[in-house]
C-alpha cells in the first residue's frame, strides 16, 4: 500500500475518496457528503495536485479510483472503522440506555407489525430515539451508514452480529373479494410480481421457475405495493404471511410456500453489541417477535 505520510493528507481527503469510491460519480459522492457537485470536483483537483498524482480516474462510466485512489480508500475504511470503534466503546461507558438508533428496515415490516412494537418501545425507553431507515440495504449497514438492521436472510456476514427472531412464511394470495382459484388453476391467473429492483428475492425466482412470470400483469418495486394491487384484484401475488395474513382484504391460497421461507434477524456492528442502547432494543425485539411468530410463521394464515 502507498505511504502517504508527508504529503498533507487529512481526513477528509480520505472520507472524499472514501465517497467517490462508493458512489462511483461526483454527483454520489456529493450527496452523500451533503456539498455540491462542484465543491467535490474541486476538492478532489486539488487533492491530486497536493499529492503530484492521479487519484481519480474519469470516463463515460463515472469515475474509478487509480491505484493511488485504491489504496486512500482502503486506508479510509480501515480510519472510519476505528472511529467507529472508538465512538462504541465511548459510548458503552455510559451504561444507560440512551441516544439514538439508526434502524434499517423494509417497508413490509413497517406496514405490518413493526409500528405497534415501535410505539411499546417508545414508553418503555423514552431516552432511545429510534431513527427508522426504510429501505437501506445491507450494503448501507456494513458502511455504518446505520447501526442495526431487521433483515430476512441466511446467517449474517462475520462482520455483523446477528440475532434470530422469527422465521417468516411466505404463500400465495389472491384478493378476498375475488374468487379462489380451482386447482391447477394458476397457471391461467394474471399475477402481481415483483419488479427488477426486487429482482433478488427468492419469491421472484420461485415466480420466474414456475413460469407464472408469462401471465404477469404488473411489476412493482416495493412489497408493501404489491400487497395493495393484490387486495385492488389486479392480480395474485408472493406475499410474506405476517403482512398478508393480517389483512382481511386479502385470502391465502393453499399453504406457505417452503422453499421461500427464511429468517428474520436483528443484526448490528460487532462494536456495538455492548452498547446499552442497542442491548434493550435486542432483548426487546426477541420477546416481541417470539410472541409474533404464530403471524410470521403462517399459523394464523386464512384459508
Amino acid at each position: 500500500m502507498r505511504d502517504f505520510a508527508g504529503q498533507r493528507l487529512q481526513w477528509d481527503d480520505l472520507h472524499l475518496v472514501l465517497a467517490v469510491a462508493r458512489a462511483g460519480s461526483f454527483a454520489g459522492a456529493a450527496a452523500q457528503l451533503g456539498v455540491s457537485t462542484p465543491t467535490v470536483f474541486r476538492r478532489a483537483k486539488g487533492l491530486e495536485q497536493r499529492l503530484g498524482t492521479l487519484v481519480f480516474r474519469r470516463d463515460n462510466t463515472g469515475v474509478s479510483l487509480t491505484a493511488a485512489g485504491t489504496d486512500a480508500a482502503a486506508l479510509a475504511e480501515q480510519i472510519e472503522a476505528q472511529i467507529g470503534a472508538l465512538e462504541a466503546r465511548v459510548g458503552n461507558e455510559d451504561a444507560e440506555a440512551a441516544g439514538t438508533i439508526r434502524l434499517a428496515t423494509v417497508d413490509t415490516l413497517v406496514a405490518g407489525p413493526l409500528m405497534p412494537l415501535v410505539a411499546r418501545f417508545r414508553r418503555r425507553h423514552p431516552a432511545v430515539l429510534l431513527d427508522l431507515r426504510v429501505g437501506m440495504g445491507m450494503a448501507d449497514l456494513r458502511h455504518r451508514e446505520v447501526d442495526a438492521a431487521l433483515r430476512a436472510g441466511g446467517e449474517p456476514p462475520e462482520s455483523l452480529v446477528g440475532r434470530k427472531l422469527c422465521r417468516i412464511a411466505v404463500a400465495t394470495y389472491r384478493a378476498a373479494a375475488s374468487s379462489a382459484p380451482g386447482a391447477g388453476e394458476l397457471g391461467r391467473q394474471p399475477w402481481v410480481v415483483p419488479g427488477e429492483e426486487l429482482g433478488h428475492l427468492a419469491s421472484a425466482r420461485w415466480l420466474r421457475e414456475a413460469a407464472y412470470s408469462a401471465r404477469v400483469v404488473l411489476k412493482v418495486n416495493s412489497l408493501h405495493s404489491l400487497a395493495l394491487a393484490v387486495a385492488e384484484g389486479i392480480g395474485l401475488g408472493v406475499l410474506p404471511c405476517y403482512l398478508a395474513d393480517a389483512d382481511p382484504r386479502l385470502a391465502r391460497i393453499g399453504d406457505p410456500i417452503e422453499e421461500l421461507s427464511s429468517d428474520l434477524w436483528f443484526l448490528i456492528h460487532r462494536e456495538l453489541r455492548h452498547a446499552a442502547r442497542i442491548r434493550v432494543l435486542s432483548d426487546f425485539l426477541a420477546r416481541e417477535f417470539h410472541a409474533l411468530r404464530p403471524l410470521f410463521q403462517g399459523t394464523l394464515g386464512r384459508g
